[in-house]
């Protein structure tokens, strides 16, 4: 299984979302990389802040600062690797059994993977799959829509979301996948207390490659003519519905 050494941690990138997780004492910031080109005030108070956290501080040329941001445009020539403690690789994540697993599949929208991550933490989900491809990666705008919470969320890591369900079915876990046509309701549909659920993009629905190892099809009632919900306002139904059951 393809495992990435950023795996622990989630990269924020520029000036203010920087000195946003070092002036956080809760947060465990690993290192700070710095562009050799940055100089002046923006710089200094960089320095000041890792200095004040005791935060090792890199130097790197501006091109190298981009690549490792993965953004080109507003990485404004520093970053900062934070430490996620419930983050791991798929692999790992799965050795320890969780209950409930959420797979996340081609939703490249920051706000939207945000909010997912921030409702099904506060749902209790144990695993929230976050593919490295085909999903928008963990940056400061998913950070700020899950308002910190992807700091802390049980993200689980890997390559893609196919890669994930064929894990999950190898694991005997049933995946459901909400549908809008699908003809059970995830209201009241029977659902193992052991199941892993899959969300897929609001353009494309469940992707091509990951569509085969999905064993069944849940749908959110709608009323008033609404054909669907907005993919984070779907997960939080069924990050609920779940708790609710388990209540």
């Amino acid at each position: 299984m393809d495992v990435s050494p950023k795996d622990k941690f989630v990269t924020v990138y520029g000036r203010k979302p920087v000195l946003e997780a070092l002036d956080d004492p809760s947060l465990d910031v690993d290192k700070v990389v710095l562009a050799d080109t940055a100089r002046g005030q923006a710089a200094r108070e960089v320095l000041d802040a890792a200095a004040r956290r005791g935060v090792p501080v890199q130097r790197a040329t501006a091109q190298r600062v981009k690549v490792l941001a993965g953004n080109g445009k507003q990485d404004q020539g520093v970053l900062a690797d934070v430490v996620a403690p419930r983050m791991r690789p798929l692999e790992v994540g799965l050795r320890s059994e969780p209950r409930t697993v959420l797979v996340l599949d081609g939703i490249t929208t920051p706000a939207n993977v945000g909010m997912i991550l921030r409702t099904a933490t506060a749902a209790g989900i144990e695993g929230i799959v976050v593919p490295r491809r085909g999903v928008a990666s963990l940056d400061p705008l998913v950070v700020k829509a899950s308002a910190g919470v992807a700091f802390r969320a049980p993200i689980l890591k890997c390559a893609t979301a196919a890669e994930a369900v064929a894990a999950l079915r190898g694991l005997d876990y049933p995946v459901f996948a909400l549908d809008a046509a699908a003809r059970a309701s995830v209201f009241t549909a029977e659902l193992p207390a052991r199941a892993a659920f899959v969300l897929g993009s609001e353009t494309a629905g469940i992707s091509d490659d990951v569509r085969p190892h999905v064993t069944g099809w849940l749908s959110i009632p709608m009323s008033a003519g609404v054909e669907s919900l907005n993919v984070a306002g779907a997960a939080a139904v069924l990050c609920f519905e779940v708790a609710r059951r388990r209540a």
